[in-house]
C-alpha cells in the first residue's frame, strides 16, 4: 500500500512537468508572432536609409560634377573664403578675393597685417569689419600654434576665431579630403526637410547628426556640394522650378518616394514608406542631446 503511494505521487509530479503539446505549439508561434518595439524601429530606420541612399543616387545623376563653388588654391585661402561666405554669397567672395589673396599671399602676411588693413580688400562683403578680425586672429594662430599650416582636425580647426563647424567641415573635406562631419548650409537644411530626411522642427546639430546617419561617410563631403547644387539650381527657396526637376519630381513633397502632406512651402512632411508613416529623425541609438 506504501509503493502504491509512492508511485501515485510520482505520477501526479510527472505530470506538473511535461507540457501539453498543444499548449507548447501556441506559446511558440505567439512569441514568433509578436515583434518587439525595437524591431519595428529598425525596420523603419532601414526605409529611411534606403530612402536616403536613392536620393543620393538621384543627385548623383544630376550633379556628378558638383564641387565647392568658392575659389581657391591653398587651405588657408579656402579657409579665408569660407569665414568670408557666412551671410554671403559665393559669387560675391569669388569677386573680392582675387585681390585679398594677392595683397595676402600667406597665412603670416595675413598674420603680420591688422583687421584695418585688411577691410579695404573685403569691404564688398558684408558684415567685413568682424570678418577682418577674424581672418586676422584665425591666421595670427595658425602661424603661432600651427606652424604656418592649416589644422586637419575639427578639435583644431573650432579653436580659430571665425570657424564652426560648418566652416570646419568644409575646410576638412575639400582642402584634405576628410570627413569628419556633413555640411549643412542653408541649402542643405531646407532641401533636408523638404525631401523629408529630418524633421521640421529640427537644428542644424540634430540636422548633421541626420545626414550622418543615413549616408555613408564616404559621400558626405560630395553629397552635400550635390544639396547645394540643387538648392542653387532648381529647388529655391522662393522662385523653385521642382515641378520640373527630376529628382524633385521624384524625391519631393508630393512626389512617389512616400512624402506626403508637405509642400516646398515647408509644410509639416510625413513620409510613409513601406506602407507605414516614418517619423524622420527617429533612428535608434540616436540621442537628441549628443555632440555634434
Amino acid at each position: 500500500m506504501a509503493e502504491t503511494g509512492y508511485r501515485s505521487r510520482v505520477a501526479k509530479k510527472a505530470s506538473k512537468q511535461v507540457r501539453p503539446a498543444s499548449t507548447a505549439a501556441a506559446k511558440k508561434k505567439t512569441s514568433r508572432t509578436r515583434s518587439s518595439p525595437k524591431s519595428s524601429a529598425s525596420a523603419g530606420d532601414a526605409a529611411r536609409i534606403a530612402h536616403a541612399r536613392r536620393l543620393a543616387d538621384a543627385l548623383e545623376k544630376l550633379y556628378p560634377d558638383a564641387h565647392c563653388e568658392l575659389d581657391f588654391k591653398t587651405p588657408h585661402e579656402l579657409l579665408v573664403a569660407t569665414i568670408l561666405s557666412a551671410q554671403a554669397t559665393d559669387v560675391g567672395v569669388n569677386k573680392a578675393t582675387p585681390a585679398l589673396f594677392a595683397k595676402f599671399p600667406t597665412p603670416a602676411a595675413f598674420a603680420g597685417a591688422t583687421p584695418e588693413a585688411i577691410e579695404p580688400w573685403i569691404k564688398s562683403i558684408g558684415l567685413y569689419r568682424n570678418k577682418a578680425k577674424a581672418i586676422h586672429e584665425s591666421m595670427r594662430a595658425v602661424v603661432e600654434r600651427f606652424n604656418g599650416e592649416i589644422p586637419r582636425t575639427m578639435d583644431e580647426l573650432l579653436t580659430l576665431r571665425g570657424v564652426a563647424r560648418k566652416t570646419a567641415n568644409v575646410v576638412l573635406s575639400n582642402a584634405f579630403g576628410i570627413n569628419v562631419g556633413f555640411v549643412v548650409d542653408t541649402h542643405v537644411e531646407r532641401l533636408s526637410k523638404r525631401f523629408g530626411l529630418v524633421d521640421q522642427a529640427a537644428n542644424v546639430a540634430k540636422i548633421e547628426r541626420e545626414l550622418m546617419h543615413l549616408f555613408p561617410q564616404d559621400l558626405w563631403g560630395k553629397l552635400s556640394h550635390q544639396l547645394i547644387w540643387h538648392g542653387r539650381r532648381a529647388c529655391k527657396a522662393r522662385g523653385s522650378t521642382c515641378d520640373s526637376n527630376p529628382v524633385c519630381a521624384q524625391f519631393g513633397p508630393q512626389g512617389p518616394e512616400g512624402v506626403t502632406k508637405a509642400s516646398c512651402e515647408g509644410e509639416r512632411v510625413v513620409i510613409t514608406l513601406q506602407g507605414r508613416p516614418v517619423t524622420p529623425g527617429k533612428h535608434p541609438g540616436t540621442s537628441t542631446n549628443s555632440r555634434t
